[in-house]
């Protein structure tokens, strides 16, 4: 049952990488996941792959009736398992950072599950973005086995060495159930650096407006 809150959900994004890991408790925590997402009537945003630990959580929201939205890379359409025929929606852009920005404007919240380079790069920017107040969107961990760990290690040793504002530790909402990241996801305030609160960007990836290109030469003087 989901918890009561004054935020209300429709769209939430999923990211993960294409393998489904080493441990079985992976593979439950993402079914899990994905009955919860079913049982809240959420619509469903994630990478738009047919393989690994996402698949498990969009065939659960698809199979019963949740809308679902796919955002692929051109390139990564072949590796796909069925590439001409996706689960779902499916927005088909130009390059990884594109993907990013898309499912920035198609998500109110993010949840991130054990995955690749890939995954870590998303995580990063958004966390980024949030950081530099682009958006005021959570970003959930699934920390299944204590997968993020790690992760939240380093920021909290960049944190103590000055690197990173304190206000960072509030950017990452971390739970090791589906449910109960759910709930928290649910009742999260964001609380923002006040150097970067003030910060207004014109569009929604913070990218500024095409300008000028410069030639270059960078040929080394010997």
């Amino acid at each position: 049952m989901a918890a009561s809150s004054s935020r209300q959900f429709k769209n939430i994004c999923v990211l993960s990488g294409f393998h489904y890991g080493k441990y079985k408790e992976f593979i439950q925590a993402d079914v899990d996941l994905g009955h919860d997402i079913t049982e809240r009537k959420l619509h469903l945003v994630y990478g738009g792959g047919d393989r690994g630990l996402s698949k498990l959580v969009l065939e659960a929201v698809f199979i019963i009736g949740n809308q679902v939205l796919g955002i692929i890379p051109q390139t990564l359409k072949p590796l796909r398992c069925m590439s001409d025929v996706p689960i779902g929606e499916e927005l088909v852009v130009s390059s990884m950072q594109e993907r990013i920005t898309e499912m920035l404007n198609h998500a109110d919240a993010f949840i991130f599950l054990l995955g690749d380079l890939a995954t870590l790069e998303a995580l990063i920017t958004f966390a980024s973005w949030a950081h530099l107040n682009i958006h005021k969107k959570p970003i959930g961990l699934l920390n299944v086995n204590n997968f993020f760990d790690g992760l939240l290690t380093f920021i909290n040793h960049a944190i103590n060495n000055h690197f990173i504002p304190i206000s960072a530790k509030n950017l990452f909402v971390c739970a090791s159930t589906a449910n109960e990241l759910l709930d928290l996801l649910q009742t999260y305030k964001p609380e923002l650096d006040p150097k970067t609160l003030a910060l207004e960007w014109s569009t929604n990836d913070g990218n500024p407006s095409p300008s000028k290109k410069y030639k270059l030469d960078l040929t080394l003087q010997l």
